[in-house]
């Protein structure tokens, strides 16, 4: 009897402790309702609490969840019919505001986040809506944001996981996506045909206008040596002359400073005769002046004897 009153007692007090010390983890936080009211919250480590009369509402996790939103059929601005796949990061902020502002904020979200992608999809032909995810998540999010601010719900990002349209659609974009890449295909080979034949007329070029300037720098290189060359012959040549004329000057100067006069130019004149005379000429034509010169020394008659005895 004992054994079962203390048995008793045990289970009591620790229905007690149970109901008294609440211990809660980090990143966890708990609604405390005393007699039904909210009344504050319980945050992380050791709790107490007043038996029977305080009551834990729900727990709230504070990590970023995510919720996976069913795919969802949507129809395009051109009428296409499109199944897309999102998923939503979101943290609660509002530990008070998520217990008594809705009753389910992750059905919550997943109804608006449905809601707003038809209105965004509606709005957006096929086109806008594979090449617009980053638009379409934006415009979700802040679709959320509006809406969950009051249930104490923070979005934290919205992820276009796919977009898939039907079937046909898909088999005629693989179509129009491979003629897309042969017409790129082809575009290209055309252009490298096109840049090869460019490069090689230009190279062709070049090599012509690089012939034609060579051969330019030759002749006028030609023609600049040709022209120094006349040069220094002409200038070869007039110093020949003007030595010789100096020469000349300085013999008529020295002759003049040796007194030579007229009569003596004459004699040497005529002994130049007299050799002339030994050759095989008949007749010799003196000047005048040399005859009247020479015949007062009677050496007329001395040159022709000499010259008959030489013969």
């Amino acid at each position: 009897m004992e054994w079962a009153i203390i048995s008793i007692i045990l289970v009591v007090v620790v229905v007690f402790v149970a109901l008294t010390v609440k211990i809660v983890p980090q990143q966890r936080v708990g609604v405390v309702e005393r007699l039904g009211k909210f009344n504050r919250l319980l945050t992380p480590g050791l709790n107490i609490l007043i038996p029977v009369i305080d009551q834990v509402r729900t727990y709230h996790d504070l990590r970023i969840q995510q919720a996976n939103v069913p795919p969802q059929t949507v129809i395009t601005k051109d009428n296409v019919q499109v199944q897309i796949d999102t998923i939503i990061f979101y943290q609660v902020v509002g530990p008070e505001e998520a217990t008594y502002g809705i009753s389910d904020y992750v059905y919550g979200v997943r109804n608006i986040s449905t809601a707003t992608m038809r209105q965004i999809i509606g709005k957006l032909e096929l086109d806008e809506t594979l090449s617009g995810r980053e638009k379409i998540s934006t415009d979700i999010r802040l679709a959320l944001d509006e809406a969950t601010e009051k249930w104490g719900v923070r979005i934290e990002r919205v992820e276009v996981i796919d977009i898939k349209p039907p079937l046909d659609i898909q088999e005629a974009m693989d179509k129009q996506m491979k003629a897309e890449r042969s017409k790129r295909a082809i575009v290209l080979e055309a252009e490298a045909a096109k840049q090869d034949m460019i490069l090689r007329a230009e190279g062709d070029k070049q090599s012509k206008i690089l012939k034609a300037e060579g051969d330019k720098e030759a002749r006028i290189r030609q023609a600049e040596g040709s022209r120094q060359a006349q040069e220094l012959e002409a200038h070869g040549e007039a110093k020949a002359i003007q030595a010789v004329a100096e020469a000349e000057k300085v013999r008529i100067e020295l002759i003049r400073s040796a007194g030579l006069d007229e009569q003596v130019l004459a004699y040497r004149s005529f002994e130049a005769l007299a050799e002339i005379a030994k050759g095989p000429a008949n007749k010799v034509f003196l000047p005048t002046s040399a005859v009247e010169t020479l015949g007062s020394l009677g050496a007329i008659a001395e040159v022709f004897k000499a010259s008959k005895d030489s013969k």
